[in-house]
């Protein structure tokens, strides 16, 4: 068997957590696939890539729909969008959080998303927008 197959393998039994469905709270949403434990990180990802930031202005010139597709998926605030680099062709399961003022996941300063508690299968994980972005949300 390859090395990359033992690692992806390995990836597979220890490392993948969740999955997108259908929210009671709004939309799409995170769940367990199995029971998570506190103080993992359950999106860990193969793909590496940060965040680059964009401002308003340098966004100029994009389609609408493209403008769109980003205050969905990406995060903002009234200075600037903080892109992909691996650009809008793959995502992130990160960008399903829903909120709650009952978080059960936040992002550390490293920008690692770590599990507050241990987790339920089943159960929808949360972040609080507030904490991890240092604005008000209303919804």
């Amino acid at each position: 068997m390859s090395e990359l197959k033992k690692k992806l393998l390995e990836h597979l039994k220890e490392e993948v957590y969740c999955r997108l469905g259908v929210s009671k709270v709004h939309g799409i949403g995170v769940f367990a696939l199995k029971p998570i434990p506190k103080g993992v990180n359950p999106l860990k990802s193969k793909v590496k890539y940060k965040d680059v930031p964009i401002s308003h202005k340098e966004l100029k010139g994009l389609p609408a729909s493209v403008k769109k597709q980003m205050k969905i998926f990406c995060y903002f605030d009234k200075d600037e969008f903080l892109v992909p680099s691996i650009g809008l062709n793959s995502m992130d399961l990160a960008v399903y959080l829903n909120h709650s003022k009952k978080p059960n996941v936040v992002f550390k300063k490293n920008d690692k998303l770590v599990t507050l508690r241990n987790i339920k299968t089943g159960e929808e994980l949360f972040m609080d927008y507030d904490i991890n972005f240092g604005e008000k949300h209303t919804f």
